[in-house]
């Protein structure tokens, strides 16, 4: 059974996190890999005083242009996936959604 992954990531960074999500098994439907889909947006924080943002400054509301990049994996693979966007992810907290596919 899939699921989806929806996550925000700075355009940037976009290849890197893709190419740590499928290593780990993310992107397979059918006979196809690497399946994502992404768009523009603004993702909106404000860092407290412990936080060291990677974009913006800490005590400050922020807004930054980031890509919603979206794909799926297999259920049995979602620790693994989950450890790849952590460690490929430039954030300091990434902002991500996991779903069950009905």
């Amino acid at each position: 059974m899939n699921r989806k992954l929806v996550v925000f990531v700075p355009a940037e960074s976009l290849d890197a996190v893709r190419d740590a999500l499928f290593a780990a098994g993310a992107g397979r439907i059918g006979d196809y890999e690497r399946c994502s889909w992404y768009t523009e947006g603004t993702g909106t924080f404000f860092g407290g005083e412990a936080t060291d943002p990677t974009l913006g400054e800490r005590g400050r509301e922020e807004r930054v242009p980031e890509l919603r990049l979206e794909t799926v994996y297999p259920a049995d693979r979602e620790d693994e996936v989950v450890r790849a966007l952590r460690a490929a992810h430039p954030y300091e907290e990434p902002a991500f959604d996991l779903y069950a596919l009905l």
